[in-house]
């Protein structure tokens, strides 16, 4: 491996169920419909993307545009505290750092991923930090991981990938990277993807032991 790229969301931060707190919240509010798909639909999705899925498909009586801004604003209140980083999540992240350069690839907006960088003092460490925001299309797309990979100059087959969920699974497989699973408790991914996964691990604190053993 040449190169370690960290999904943010249930990797690094506890915030799946906050995102899906505030737009299930959001949509309400706006006379719209949460689905039993919903959820997972979202998961990986770019701030647009789920932007157009909560008005197109949910009914929310925004713009796409407006409903983003109301989402995100909501989300940075969340984090006004700081973010819910996990445990174990900010020393893993330095201890990787230490034997390769560290990259952070994000369905979450810059001014977000910025926030958890900020408040864990990790911008030394993590030397690229990519949001789906700023790419084609957002995951299960491969678009933000060849990015990241692309910005930290290596080829996206000697990284491996740090993801949680079904469609963060796939866009790291999409992108042939070497994926290491860290299963979302509250979102557990599709266990046909999970089986794809070349590590799959119990907790984050377990990724540098792995990687070690790797080589």
């Amino acid at each position: 491996m040449d190169a370690i790229i960290f999904d943010l969301d249930g990797v690094l931060v506890d915030s799946e169920q906050t995102w899906d707190e505030v737009r299930r919240a959001v949509v309400a509010e706006h006379g719209g419909r949460w689905t039993g798909e919903a959820t997972r639909a979202m998961q990986g999705m770019s701030t647009p993307e789920w932007a157009r899925y909560l008005v197109e498909e949910l009914g929310a009586a925004l713009t796409p545009e407006r409903i983003a801004e109301v989402v995100i604003e909501r989300m940075a209140d969340r984090y006004a505290g700081g973010p819910p980083v996990l445990p174990g999540a900010e020393d893993t992240v330095r201890a990787v750092a230490q034997r390769y350069p560290v990259a952070i690839a994000s369905s979450s907006p810059p001014v977000l991923i910025n926030a958890f960088l900020d408040a864990t003092a990790l911008t030394g460490a993590v030397r690229v930090a990519v949001s789906s925001e700023q790419v084609p299309a957002g995951k299960p797309a491969p678009d933000v991981y060849l990015e990241a990979a692309r910005r930290l100059g290596v080829a996206p087959t000697s990284c491996a990938a740090v993801e949680d969920t079904t469609n963060g699974l796939r866009a790291a497989m999409a992108a042939g990277m070497t994926v290491f699973a860290v299963p979302n408790p509250h979102f557990p991914p599709d266990g046909e993807v999970l089986t794809k996964a070349a590590v799959v691990l119990g907790e984050i604190g377990e990724l540098p032991r792995s990687l070690s053993a790797l080589g």
